[in-house]
């Protein structure tokens, strides 16, 4: 019996799966050859992949997105949060402080991992939830990372919210000091007695994949630590940039 031919539904869902099953992230030439599409329409389905947050696009690799992330407890072994979870792991311990993993989505960023210590109970570790750029370190250091172009959506969403966005106290000079120093720095926004730190992970320019972002009471994200802090999460950010683009995977074969 001759085999129906191929649905536009059934080439996504074979890229899709492809991305899940790698044993690292791999390329669209691996991606096109494992599921028999030629690379140029392996790469219009990818694009449209990517925008619904199905799969993530880590400079010239591929990873489950958050819609797989968000539909399965169990994500595939080389999920964002697999590959980044002894990043965090190890960045709480070094800082005693709590962690989290944040996506960039429409409007704002999701959290999609957390490491909070014991002693941090008392602070919402806010997974799964989405978070405005005006209130959280995380979507500001993801969304400075974006051309101006697209930053569109979620200043809309702070001025709907009657954050001020132009002026010194404004939305974008917030935007333009993060991305002129690498970090964002919130103390306050969302809880008064809470503050972070953030860095978005950007293997290629104005494509920020995620942002690890450090959380803890707002006396131990002083000025006296602010440095030893950025210190520590741009070492978290290398270290994870590296797995992502399959940098550190390949040294150790």
């Amino acid at each position: 019996m001759p085999q129906a031919p191929r649905t536009a539904v059934d080439k996504a869902l074979d890229l899709v799966e492809a991305v899940a099953r790698a044993p690292r992230p791999p390329r669209l030439t691996d991606l096109a050859d494992e599921v028999g599409l030629h690379r140029a329409t392996a790469y219009r389905i990818l694009v449209d992949l990517v925008r619904r947050g199905w799969v993530l696009r880590a400079d010239d690799r591929y990873l489950p997105g958050t819609a797989v992330l968000l539909m399965s407890a169990r994500a595939a072994h080389n999920s964002l949060t697999t590959l980044a979870r002894p990043v965090l792991e190890d960045l709480s311990e070094r800082t005693g402080l709590m962690v989290n993993l944040q996506v960039l989505e429409s409007d704002r960023s999701r959290v999609v991992d957390v490491v909070r210590p014991d002693r941090l109970a008392m602070i919402s570790t806010l997974l799964g939830d989405g978070l405005p750029v005006h209130r959280f370190a995380g979507p500001l250091a993801l969304v400075a990372a974006l051309p101006p172009e697209a930053r569109a959506p979620y200043l809309d969403v702070a001025r709907t919210a009657g954050h001020p966005i132009d002026g010194a106290a404004g939305l974008l000079a917030d935007l333009e000091r993060t991305a002129a120093h690498g970090y964002a720095v919130e103390d306050g926004r969302n809880d008064r007695f809470v503050a972070s730190i953030s860095r978005a992970v950007v293997p290629a320019a104005g494509v920020p994949v995620c942002a690890i972002t450090v959380v803890g009471p707002s006396a131990e994200i002083d000025d006296s630590r602010l440095e030893r802090l950025r210190t520590d999460l741009a070492t978290a950010v290398d270290a994870l940039g590296e797995l992502l683009s399959g940098t550190r995977a390949e040294a150790a074969v």
